[in-house]
């Protein structure tokens, strides 16, 4: 009988630290660890369930989390065009400037892709322009290829924004538009905004080739004679 009371005994003490043997829901309250609740925020971005980021909000989390792309979870609403969430995320603080492993962030990227109510939130809250993207590119260069004409207006009324930025591949906004911009009157438009808000005309590509050489060289007649009327060469 002691050897049987003991073994019960033993088998008793061996429960304890589960909290309940037979209850596996046990633990059911306890707070979410911190890696759940990345996950959680991240997962309610991916989804576009804003009414569960609001909650989420609500218990001031990191908002600087990343997850295996090194996307914060407004990067992960601006690749989603998600302009609910990420006004969410902006009024409660989220960084507009922090960049991605391809070093996209939501201000490049809102600009990049023509999303104008991200890139308005953007501006609104800190976006830096001296920032770059993978081809060290400001958000107006790329706008000024993909035919955003209104990001493009937007960008180059901002006071002292860089419209000259020359990237890695030697061009600047104004080059971009011409030599990979698709031809038709959406790009005339764009090379006359950017002209007309002071772009420099004759900045040249690594090869000593201009804008207006490129234009002429692409039969974009009405956009060569906008630069030949800003005194390109």
């Amino acid at each position: 009988m002691k050897s049987l009371s003991k073994i019960i005994t033993t088998l008793w003490i061996a429960c304890l630290p589960l909290q309940s043997c037979g209850h596996p829901n046990g633990n059911k309250n306890m707070k979410l660890s911190t890696q759940d609740s990345i996950s959680s925020l991240l997962k309610a971005v991916s989804e576009k369930d804003a009414t569960l980021v609001a909650k989420i909000l609500s218990s001031n989390p990191d908002l600087e989390i990343r997850d295996n792309k090194g996307r914060t979870p407004l990067m992960v609403a601006t690749y989603n065009a998600d302009g609910k969430i990420a006004e969410l995320l902006i009024s409660a603080g989220a960084d507009v400037n922090a960049q991605d492993d391809l070093l996209n962030s939501p201000h490049l990227y809102a600009g990049a892709s023509g999303d104008l109510s991200i890139l308005k939130m953007s501006l609104n809250h800190g976006a830096k322009f001296d920032i770059y993207n993978r081809y060290g590119g400001t958000a107006l260069i790329p706008a000024a290829e993909k035919r955003h004409l209104e990001v493009v207006k937007i960008l180059t009324e901002i006071p002292d924004y860089p419209i000259d930025h020359v990237n890695n591949l030697g061009w600047t906004a104004l080059m971009e538009a011409i030599i990979l911009g698709a031809t038709g009157e959406t790009q005339v438009a764009i090379v006359k905004v950017l002209v007309d808000a002071g772009a420099d005309v004759n900045i040249a590509d690594n090869d000593g080739v201009t804008p207006l050489q490129h234009a002429k060289n692409r039969n974009m007649d009405k956009i060569a004679k906008i630069l030949v009327a800003a005194n390109a060469h």
